[in-house]
């Protein structure tokens, strides 16, 4: 397999800080690439100097940093080692202290600072060492590129001679435009992970008649597609003859297999090709971070804080269909090692971590649902529209990506209408300690009543939810915790992306209500000020409990006073949910409704009306004046022309 000159990953330069001790050469190492001569007389600290395109096959122009150690600039020195690119850190070959300084201040320094970008380590004046006292490079460095992972390179010259001069930027700009940790774990000598699975994905794209290996006629277009060549038939015979030669399943009777095709790349990396490995992978689309590049991923950016982006019919049925392929024994929910091997082309699976790790319907058994499955993509598209199209294309959709996304129409649009054509609710639950909130996110999850204490924080259920005339809904539930209402409505936009918000209180406790009412009152002067006004709903959990005295006559005049309906009795523990969910969804569906109005907000209202009024009737008390004046005038000239 061939490969050319690989894309750059889109890079119009490359910054480089050149650091190190004082005397250490830094400056005329400079000087001697810019110039390719050795400079007599250079410069203390030189100005930025600049190498051009054609320096190097990767037409990338390179901006070199000289810089000073000592302690007056350190301020500059600081300003230049966060804005790099790369840093060349510096040593004399002449002097072993500054050899011993780089990792007992610069390396460690880096990491203070948190300087997070590839190092190459570079020997400057290796003709003036002592050809009596030979040093191992390798022996010497091995042990801190070990410890200090950072480091790409290391590499020693001479600016008198110009040995290895040019080679310094040529890896400082390599390790930019290549860089091999994300490729490589020099550690175990293995591909990293994430390289793995996305060259795994590459290699599934390209097995067309998706027998398990590459034909020549695949490794060809393959070849093409990166490289803008084709191979030669005595080359691919080379290509698996090395293959088979260090693996014997790398290569079988229908051509080159995965295993095969994960070897080619290891070779070349181990050779220091890096560039081959990054020309394919950016090819088919992935960034420095393995990850598909935003200019693959046509999210809608331009909507309005109160619209949500939603999985169109055509997604849907993908996963329908990619959930059907992956559940091997067909018993209607995948295994964790299916849903590992379907997100095995992804850089890692994207439910492994909250909000999504237990956020769905599962079977006894821990195994993911149909609409389960169905839940967590509504959920990632709702929370992270751009993650969730990555992950489709990662496991296979290969249609158009802009067509998959809707973005919704307008909640204060939905309101005109009385009726919103949303097909995934987004409702925030608020409540106090112990109210019964995380009971109400386990009973939508179909989980039984376990009566114990919940883990505290912010937390998200998700299922698909069944309702008469068989119509299908998704409904989301974010529970936020009792000390989180304060942040979350310091942002004004928070109720903006809210369809519905539910308050638990237990109807056994008169504090939990009190807490409760307060709750919806801020919520509601929130809407009112903010013009973001939610639908709301007082849910009365624990209805196996005995009431406290008043508990029904308080809710009720609360709600008559707010203008929202009674609250919804329920009991999680014997499971009378009173169509809950539901109602829930119904009151997301007619988003003019159940919107509580406080009495400030009602005088508020009162007075905008007042002055609209006012307003309009100035405006035709003026538009008389004028009629009136305009017929006066008319009228006089007449007089005075007869």
């Amino acid at each position: 397999m061939a490969g050319g000159n690989s894309a750059s990953g889109g890079r119009t330069g490359v910054r480089v800080v050149v650091a190190g001790d004082r005397f250490t050469g830094k400056s005329s190492l400079i000087a001697a690439a810019a110039t390719e001569s050795y400079p007599e007389n250079v410069t203390h600290v030189l100005p930025p100097t600049h190498l051009p395109a054609d320096f190097f096959p990767d037409r990338v122009p390179i901006t070199i940093i000289d810089t000073s150690a000592a302690l007056e600039n350190r301020g500059k020195l600081i300003d230049e080692l966060k804005r790099a690119d790369v840093v060349v850190l510096t040593y004399s070959c002449d002097q072993a202290l500054t050899l011993n300084r780089l990792s007992s201040f610069w390396l460690e320094e880096l990491r203070r600072l948190e300087v997070k970008v590839p190092i190459i380590v570079v020997g400057c004046k290796l003709d003036l060492r002592d050809e009596n006292q030979p040093i191992s490079l390798e022996h010497v460095m091995r042990p801190v590129m070990h410890e200090y992972r950072e480091i790409e390179t290391c590499i020693e010259c001479s600016s008198v001679t110009l040995m290895q001069v040019p080679d310094v930027f040529y890896y400082a700009q390599k390790a930019v435009l290549h860089p091999t940790s994300p490729l490589f774990d020099q550690e175990s000598q293995s591909l990293q992970p994430r390289c793995q699975r996305a060259l795994k994905r590459i290699f599934l794209l390209c097995d067309r008649d998706m027998d398990g290996a590459l034909n020549d006629s695949e490794l060809n277009e393959f070849q093409v597609k990166c490289f803008n060549a084709p191979l030669q038939p005595a080359e691919i015979v080379g290509v698996r003859r090395v293959v088979q030669e260090k693996k014997r399943n790398g290569v079988n009777d229908l051509g080159l297999t995965l295993e095969g095709f994960l070897f080619l790349h290891f070779l070349f990396i181990d050779k220091g090709r890096h560039e081959t490995t990054w020309a394919v992978l950016r090819r088919f689309g992935y960034g420095d971070n393995l990850e598909l590049r935003d200019d693959g991923l046509p999210v809608p950016t331009k909507h309005a804080v109160d619209q949500s982006i939603e999985l169109k019919t055509e997604a849907l049925d993908f996963l329908r269909g990619t959930f059907r392929l992956f559940d091997i024994d067909n018993h209607g929910a995948l295994r964790r090692t299916e849903l590992e091997e379907l997100f095995s082309t992804a850089p890692e699976s994207p439910w492994n971590e909250a909000p999504y790790k237990g956020a769905a319907e599962t079977t006894s058994q821990g195994n993911l649902t149909l609409k389960g499955f169905l839940s967590e993509w509504a959920l990632m598209t709702l929370i992270d529209p751009r993650r969730s199209l990555a992950n489709l294309i990662y496991i296979g959709y290969n249609g158009n990506p802009a067509s998959i996304l809707r973005v919704t129409r307008r909640k204060s649009i939905d309101r005109k209408k009385q009726r919103s054509e949303r097909s995934v609710f987004n409702c925030l639950v608020f409540g106090p300690e112990n109210a019964g909130k995380s009971s109400m996110l386990n009973a939508l999850l179909g989980r039984s009543f376990s009566g114990g204490h919940n883990p505290a924080g912010e937390r998200y259920a998700a299922n698909v939810v069944d309702q008469l005339g068989g119509n299908k809904k998704t409904l989301i539930l974010r529970e936020v915790p009792e000390d989180g209402v304060k942040i979350l409505l310091s942002n004004k936009e928070c109720l903006a992306a809210c369809d519905v918000a539910v308050f638990v209180y237990d109807i056994s406790d008169e504090y939990s209500w009190k807490r409760t009412r307060d709750l919806l009152v801020e919520v509601a002067r929130q809407g009112e000020e903010t013009g973001y006004g939610v639908p709301c709903l007082l849910v009365a959990a624990k209805g196996d409990l005995v009431p406290y005295p008043m508990a029904l006559q308080d809710s009720l005049k609360v709600c008559r006073e707010l203008g929202i309906e009674a609250p919804a009795a329920v009991s999680m523990k014997t499971g009378d949910l009173n169509d809950l969910f539901g109602r829930i969804i119904g009151a997301g569906e007619s988003p003019h409704l159940n919107i509580p109005e406080t009495e400030t907000g009602r005088k508020r209202k009162s007075f905008r009306r007042l002055v609209n009024n006012s307003l309009l009737f100035v405006s035709v008390g003026a538009a008389f004046a004028v009629v009136g004046m305009t017929v006066f005038r008319t009228y006089n000239a007449r007089r005075n022309s007869n």
